[in-house]
């Protein structure tokens, strides 16, 4: 979807000009590339310098694991060196931090791989929107968020009305502001609307690696314990603690998917005092073990 979202907005913009004015070449380390469905993409190999070339996006699925590529890396380097614009897309972000390209730079990175990077690269702060454009560094989430992104870039190149016609002849008829959010509002994933409980959830999120207890979570909304519990009660069908420890294990998971941490820090960045608390809990959860999750088994 990423690649495609990517892609199909720069072929449309050629067909409804009539004319070439977006050229586009698919680098890989294979002369084919399988998508995650399956799509077989041509490639040919990246280039050594950047003769010819406007920007280069890295578009990336699967996970850290799967990014540990120092020949690209360098080959990154190289090209914006050069001055080709360097772009990621999806977890593409990643490989250009791992590159050495986005210190001092804003950018974004597809929400389920911002935990991974944050632990990766703790100087380096994403920002959980839709796309970035700054300067050369072209960052987006993915998913159908560069539809959004390439209407933006089109629009600066070919103007307003053009990239309109582009993003209709995909339907695509509400258009995406850079800085719209990757997931739906807390509101709208729980389906609550109390704003303390809400206040509650967000700084929830916000504190899986030092959760903060009953009593002083009720102290910074301004409620009593028992007042806490009775929205929980009337609005959520889990408790307090039992959503707290669901939201850890969660962010426990995406670490293990997605970064090289092992799991005694895995346990430390989830707020679980040692691997065996984690692991205990995990297992509770999710019916797998840490270390089963982490490669793949059940």
């Amino acid at each position: 979807m990423s690649f495609a979202s990517a892609t199909e907005p720069l072929r449309a913009a050629n067909r409804l000009a009539g004319r070439s004015i977006y050229n586009l070449r698919f680098f890989g380390e294979l002369q084919e590339v399988p998508a995650s469905s399956g799509a077989m993409v041509p490639s040919e190999p990246l280039p050594d310098r950047g003769e010819n070339l406007d920007a280069v996006f890295v578009c990336a699925g699967g996970g850290p694991a799967d990014w540990h590529r120092p020949k690209i890396h360098a080959a990154l380097r190289r090209l914006a060196a050069d001055g080709v614009r360097m772009g990621g897309i999806s977890g593409g972000p990643y490989l250009l931090a791992a590159a050495g390209l986005l210190a001092n730079r804003r950018f974004t990175i597809h929400w389920e791989h911002a935990p991974a990077l944050a632990e990766a690269f703790p100087m380096l702060a994403p920002e959980q929107t839709r796309f970035v454009i700054d300067g050369d560094r072209l960052t987006c989430g993915g998913g159908v968020a560069p539809i959004d992104m390439m209407h933006a870039l089109i629009a600066d190149r070919m103007g307003a009305s053009f990239a309109r016609r582009v993003s209709d002849w995909f339907l695509h008829t509400e258009i995406g502001a850079p800085a719209g959010p990757q997931r739906a509002a807390l509101a709208e994933r729980y389906r609550v609307h109390h704003p303390i409980l809400l206040l509650v959830l967000e700084k929830m999120a916000a504190t899986v690696e030092r959760p903060l207890s009953r009593a002083a979570m009720a102290r910074f909304a301004g409620i009593s314990e028992r007042h806490l519990d009775r929205l929980f009660a009337g609005h959520m069908t889990s408790t307090f603690s039992d959503e707290y420890r669901r939201l850890r294990l969660d962010y426990a998971m995406r670490l293990l998917q997605q970064s090289a941490l092992g799991i005694a820090e895995i346990a430390y960045a989830t707020g679980f005092s040692s691997s065996g608390h984690l692991a205990r809990q995990f297992k509770a959860q999710f019916g797998t073990t840490p270390t089963q999750a982490r490669s793949g088994r059940t």
